[in-house]
């Protein structure tokens, strides 16, 4: 199966990730459809598109818009499938909705996208827990990895980050021309993960 422009890809478990386990007991934390916190982000691609250069390959494990896999309510009150849906666990997915890729238990960034982990806030006079537009490469773009490697300090441009948790570990999503500098690490930074996760 393979399409023109997009991906085809079916959701890894379910479409939502509304349940945590603790102490061995089921909780169902939302109930809600249209809540994106809790939509699955997670796929399996099944076929890739015909017409574009990817490097994303059948099989790979992706990370996903928030809206692929979600329902909502039209104006009548009627529960939808989003535009992207194909038909039973299949979905039609652009290039630009996919994030990063798992390929061989490593996740990889596609072009354009870089991962950051936020550092802790030094400054005992802020009440801040991490410092802004700051923070750690995690997964970098191809295309800038001569420039630019995994664990170096580099700072963004206001609201270029959104936020991902990717196995168990809350970072941002950067798109690749907002990265504004490379800093010299001086080697106190300490990546912030809060304890909810």
């Amino acid at each position: 199966m393979q399409s023109l422009f997009d991906f085809i890809i079916k959701p890894k478990n379910k479409r939502y990730d509304n349940k945590k386990y603790i102490d061995g007991q089921e909780l169902l934390v939302n109930t809600e459809i249209s809540d994106h916190r809790y939509v699955s982000r997670i796929g399996i691609v099944l076929g890739v598109p015909k017409l574009e250069e990817t490097e994303i390959q059948i099989g790979d494990e992706v990370i996903v818009h928030h809206n692929v896999f979600r329902r909502w309510y039209d104006q009548h009150g009627k529960e939808r499938n989003t535009r992207s849906h194909y038909k039973e666990d299949l979905y039609f997915v652009k290039s630009d909705q996919i994030y990063l890729y798992k390929r061989n238990n490593e996740w990889n960034a596609p072009k354009g996208f870089c991962f950051v982990k936020p550092i802790q806030s030094t400054n005992i006079l802020n009440n801040e827990k991490e410092q802004a537009l700051r923070g750690i490469i995690k997964y970098v773009d191809k295309d800038i990895s001569s420039l630019i490697e995994k664990v170096d300090l580099i700072g963004f441009t206001p609201s270029s980050e959104y936020e991902f948790i990717v196995d168990s570990e809350r970072m941002y999503r950067v798109l690749t021309n907002s990265i504004s500098i490379k800093y010299e690490r001086q080697g106190n930074e300490k990546e912030y993960n809060p304890s909810w996760l």
